[in-house]
């Protein structure tokens, strides 16, 4: 078990694991994922950390078929810029390796900002922890487990 299953097991959080066969030659992680499982894409949100212009670490949780805007996780942090961080940063604060970023059991518990577009599913897929392993969870419940807010920061 990952430290995402683990947190959202002890929290009794109702959750599914879903996984797939990942194939390393894959162009986008969450995309493979959309298509592995039938899934629109969506509904399937991949989990990216920023470094804002404080020196500290975000994470912002957006759709697969989006990109993060830069502009709109900044302001819904509290700080004026923000940059995709480091990998180095990004495995060392979080715990996982990329590709496998999961919003849950990060080792440092990081500000966290989910799309506003997640409010729209009654569950969303989100990694566990491991590639070719997916989450599917209530937003809000997601929300909960990781103090996180909504904001639109997708684009």
């Amino acid at each position: 078990m990952t430290p995402g299953i683990n947190q959202a097991r002890k929290a009794k959080i109702a959750h599914t694991l879903h996984e797939y066969e990942h194939d390393s030659s894959a162009a986008s992680y969450g995309l493979e994922a959309s298509e592995k499982l039938g899934v629109p894409e969506g509904r399937i949100f991949k989990t990216l950390v920023v470094s804002l212009d404080n020196k500290e670490l975000s994470v912002g949780v957006v759709p697969v078929s989006s990109m993060l805007n830069m502009k709109s996780i900044a302001k819904a942090t509290g700080a004026k810029k923000a940059a995709m961080a480091a990998q180095a940063d990004v495995e060392r604060s979080t715990g996982y390796v990329l590709g496998g970023v999961s919003p849950l059991g990060q080792k440092k518990r990081l500000k966290t900002v989910i799309d506003a577009s997640a409010q729209n599913y009654s569950t969303i897929y989100v990694s566990a922890g491991r590639r070719g392993l997916e989450i599917e969870l209530d937003p809000n419940d997601l929300a909960k487990l990781v103090n996180g807010a909504f904001a639109e920061i997708a684009q």
